[in-house]
């Protein structure tokens, strides 16, 4: 058979070098006069400073990666502190009236969101009267309860921006919904909002605000007529 009828090919040779580990033990001697390009320019290196070049940028990517883990770890656990500083204030709020208030302060300071705002329905009557229990149209309601999940996005001309203190200045929005249980019927609605446009937006992750929801959603049935009381 003519061999240039089955000529060999780049594929050929690396099996071959793949499956015949000791063939650079029996000739070491290529090791040191192979020329390969660096990678970073025209230079020709040995196919040892090759290796070790490709050795380098892998440690280095590696190293890029460990620092972003810890970085993240890092974001990590400082929001699980914030949490807990904020979930400490509402255990500790005195009067169940106190709590709509202790939620948007403790959101705004801890987790530095410019603007919130809260709003509470189907509350005991002796709270009927409160600012966060008023001014919220069926609506809203309606609305709040057709979220599955918490809206990240741009301000779309939602009722619940006025009732933020500068509507105005709201470009992007997170509007979550509040319920006293897993599965309850929505009894609220917190709004977080920005000047920044991509501050929430409709990519972002919503697990951070659904725990958010749900701690806050615990918290007020206290507003609620078989829990609350004067107190």
């Amino acid at each position: 058979m003519n061999p240039t009828e089955h000529p060999i090919t780049e594929d050929d040779i690396a099996n071959f070098l793949a499956n015949t580990p000791d063939f650079f033990e029996r000739h070491a001697e290529l090791l040191a006069s192979v020329q390969l390009s660096s990678g970073h320019g025209n230079r020709a290196v040995s196919l040892q400073e090759r290796q070790a070049l490709m050795l380098r940028e892998k440690i280095k990517g590696l190293e890029t990666r460990m620092v972003d883990m810890i970085r993240h770890g890092q974001d990590n656990v400082a929001i699980a502190d914030k949490m807990q500083r904020w979930t400490r204030k509402l255990l500790q709020a005195a009067q169940a009236r106190d709590l709509p208030g202790a939620i948007v302060e403790g959101i705004t300071t801890e987790f530095l969101i410019p603007q919130a705002a809260i709003k509470v329905w189907d509350v005991n009557g002796i709270f009927s009267d409160e600012s966060f229990a008023t001014d919220v149209s069926e609506d809203a309601k309606t609305f709040a309860s057709s979220l599955g999940a918490p809206y990240c996005g741009v301000n779309s001309g939602f009722e619940a921006v006025n009732w933020l203190p500068e509507p105005a200045v709201a470009l992007s929005m997170a509007l979550i919904p509040l319920r006293g249980a897993e599965g309850a019927e929505v009894g609220g609605l917190l709004v977080l909002a920005s000047p920044d446009p991509e501050r929430f937006h409709s990519g972002m992750g919503t697990d951070f605000l659904e725990r958010l929801g749900e701690l806050a959603g615990a918290a007020l049935t206290r507003l609620r007529p078989q829990q609350a009381t004067a107190r």
